[in-house]
């Protein structure tokens, strides 16, 4: 399987599961990105820039490649999304009026042309216009970090 990686799951690994700690975690994640089985966006990379955890930021940087700006054909399934009149709520008020980062459309566009799966720390809810609420919609594989992990077989 390969998968498009939201902002909050590499904050999550990051910030939880220290390389000095969990050195299989690290080397069979490591092995993936090698593999190019984990991609995201560059709009998660922008993101990424205003995390507390230094050592995300620089693993960011020296990672660009896994964080390309929109294709044409993402910049497309952008537009299907945002046609859907109920998924439009993800872009919050106030980040239109300052001009915030919202990654959330371009993952599941990634995912949508790449046929990859989403892997994100939101849960979906009736109604809801969350990742996985997007991804269920456009029958896009969505799952969590801890469904990542089973999804590989990984077990410390």
């Amino acid at each position: 399987m390969t998968y498009v990686f939201d902002t909050n799951v590499f904050s999550q690994l990051f910030d939880s599961y220290y390389r000095s700690r969990f050195p299989t975690l690290w080397e069979q994640y490591d092995e993936l990105v090698a593999n190019d089985r984990i991609t995201s966006t560059r709009e998660v990379r922008r993101e990424i820039e205003n995390h507390r955890a230094s050592t995300l930021r620089d693993w960011a940087n020296e990672n660009r490649e896994i964080f390309p700006a929109p294709n044409a054909d993402e910049a497309t399934a952008v537009s299907r999304i945002f046609r859907v009149a109920h998924f439009q709520q993800i872009i919050e008020r106030r980040k239109l009026q300052k001009g915030g980062l919202n990654a959330d459309p371009f993952i599941v566009a990634r995912a949508i042309v790449l046929e990859r799966t989403v892997v994100t720390m939101e849960s979906g809810s009736p109604n809801g216009a969350k990742i996985p609420n997007i991804c269920a919609h456009f029958e896009v594989n969505c799952l969590s970090l801890e469904g990542f992990m089973e999804a590989e077989n990984w077990v410390f």
